[in-house]
């Protein structure tokens, strides 16, 4: 029996419906503070690292009242978790240490979040790796290990998300971690297996975000170019630091913090008929 997706009808009963208009009396600035106001519980995969504890603080600030770090180092994750809690002490934020390429693992920390926090509205997956090898010298586990992490551990956890969202009955947004090596060819360093997971992340995306419409489940991609984060520091990077910013317009790598108006804005109000969008934030990069 051939299988077929079912799309929204976009009705007023539907989960894909129009937005309810601003009440009458509204200041100018409370609807441009409800516009990007983030409502519900989320989930942040990766969220100990520099790019995701960012974003962390990002939600906190716009208005998520339950946030779950997954990720696979409990003495990274803990001093992060515990700042954010001093900072936002309404909040309720946790630790799972999670496995993404376990699916069993996903599961399990998916259902006692949605214990703790009745229900999870935003998934961020921003956990991965990467890597610099030539390609005659990539060996099936570098490759295997590449996909696995950054493409299969994403689809786990959208998927685990996703099923707990619709069980749930609730609207949710999904916004996975692409790059601007899914749309380049990373230069100067040899990436293959790197670009290739991050291609298949922006493919992934759009058939999520066909077959989740349904449910009111947006699916979106950010694809950052170079950043300045941990994972590009030290003396042995310099001249591919200098590499990069010599080809970018802006003449410098980003700074994670740049990254949190695209995240905002696919996880708020302000992102209500956005889906299957990938926005590409990388000081121009890819203009060439």
């Amino acid at each position: 029996m051939p299988r077929f997706m079912q799309l929204s009808d976009g009705s007023t009963t539907s989960k894909t419906s129009r937005p309810p208009p601003v009440s009458p009396g509204v200041s100018p600035a409370q609807r441009a503070a409800d516009r990007f106001a983030v409502n519900g519980n989320a989930v942040v995969t990766g969220g100990a690292g520099g790019i995701g504890a960012v974003a962390c603080r990002a939600l906190l600030e716009h208005g998520v009242q339950g946030l779950a770090i997954f990720d696979m180092y409990p003495d990274r994750a803990q001093p992060t978790l515990d700042k954010l809690q001093s900072e936002f002490p309404e909040a309720t934020a946790v630790f799972k240490r999670v496995d993404v390429t376990d699916a069993a693992s996903v599961d399990s920390a998916v259902e006692e979040v949605e214990g703790v926090f009745g229900s999870i509205e935003i998934l961020l997956c921003f956990a991965g790796i990467t890597g610099s090898i030539h390609a005659l010298e990539i060996t099936p586990e570098n490759w295997r290990r590449m996909l696995e992490i950054n493409t299969t551990g994403a689809f786990l956890c959208s998927q685990a998300v996703a099923r707990s969202m619709i069980k749930n009955g609730n609207k949710g947004s999904i916004v996975l971690m692409a790059s601007i090596s899914g749309h380049v060819t990373n230069y100067p360093q040899p990436h293959v297996h790197y670009n290739a997971s991050k291609a298949a992340l922006i493919s992934m995306k759009s058939s999520l975000a066909a077959e989740w419409a349904t449910y009111g489940i947006s699916v979106n991609s950010i694809s950052p170019g170079y950043m300045d984060t941990v994972l590009n520091e030290g003396s042995h990077l310099q001249s591919l630091r200098e590499a990069w910013a010599k080809r970018t317009p802006y003449g410098r790598m980003g700074h994670p913090d740049e990254l949190t108006g695209a995240i905002i804005l696919l996880v708020s109000n302000a992102g209500s008929y956005i889906t299957g969008a990938d926005i590409i934030v990388d000081g121009g990069l890819t203009v060439f």
